[in-house]
């Protein structure tokens, strides 16, 4: 127990947790915008349910990773045609490549809804509708590519499982504490799902680009390069910043346009 308490560990458990903060931000989101696909009176215990099943899930993938990492990083088929395609697939490349497609693809067929849709009010539960537990099924799986990437981010800094898994049990609690928080802010600011959702593309990209990196993917003799963290995040900072600038601006162009109305 005293060896669990040393300083390295503490250190440790301080940065792991805000690793999972940082990298938790872009599963918040999508747990908080696709849980309105679930009936309005169970989206709060679809968000509770999935998160703390999630939690769960986490440790025991934190406990396999550990015991099989070698399995994990081992390919198990190569892709080998030259000047085409070429590349090594192993179960991360393919959790990657499938979550990035999968955000990818609810992304942008959110963002087309948004161009085609007349009545903001009651098109929510009126599309595609799915039962509660089809809803945490999804929210569950997806949390599971989300923590992928962070287990496996977190790893690189310690092979502690106490200290591991206190670090998953922290950042799922805060989630727990924020997803109806994060949902409710959402519905009542309509506009900030466009931004959201461009968030959870780019998410898309960037899981493409790590499970191609892993798998050192080429596509007529290009490889495919991850995105590196800091450029994620750059990104991201410059989205949120044109938004709120776009949305301030626009505000003052309508009160100009009322008062000229008024004056006229």
């Amino acid at each position: 127990m005293a060896e669990l308490l040393s300083f390295e560990n503490i250190a440790n458990l301080g940065v792991l947790l805000f690793l999972q903060a940082v990298l938790g931000f872009d599963n918040l989101l999508y747990i908080s915008i696709e849980s309105k696909r679930a009936p309005e009176a169970s989206q709060k215990s679809v968000r509770r349910n999935a998160i703390l099943i999630a939690i769960a899930l986490r440790i025991v993938m934190l406990f396999l990773i550990i015991n099989l990492l070698a399995t994990f990083t081992e390919p198990f088929f190569h892709l080998d045609y030259p000047g085409i395609v070429e590349g090594s697939f192993n179960f991360s490349v393919i959790v990657f490549l499938f979550g990035g497609v999968f955000i990818m693809y609810t992304a942008i067929k959110e963002i087309g809804h948004m161009l085609v849709i007349d009545d903001l009010q009651t098109d929510v539960q009126k599309r595609d509708p799915k039962s509660a537990l089809q809803v945490t099924a999804t929210l569950v799986m997806m949390n599971l590519v989300f923590s992928f990437d962070s287990i496996l981010s977190a790893l690189a800094i310690t092979e502690v499982f106490p200290v591991l898994a206190v670090a998953i049990i922290g950042s799922g609690l805060a989630m727990l504490l924020l997803a109806d928080h994060v949902s409710a802010f959402l519905a009542k600011n309509r506009q900030y799902e466009v931004l959201g959702l461009f968030i959870l593309l780019i998410v898309g990209v960037v899981l493409l680009g790590e499970g191609g990196h892993v798998a050192h993917l080429k596509f007529f003799d290009y490889p495919v390069e991850a995105l590196s963290k800091t450029t994620f995040y750059f990104s991201i900072t410059v989205l949120v910043l044109v938004d709120l600038i776009q949305g301030r601006y626009q505000r003052k162009l309508d009160a100009q346009r009322k008062a000229a109305s008024t004056v006229s």
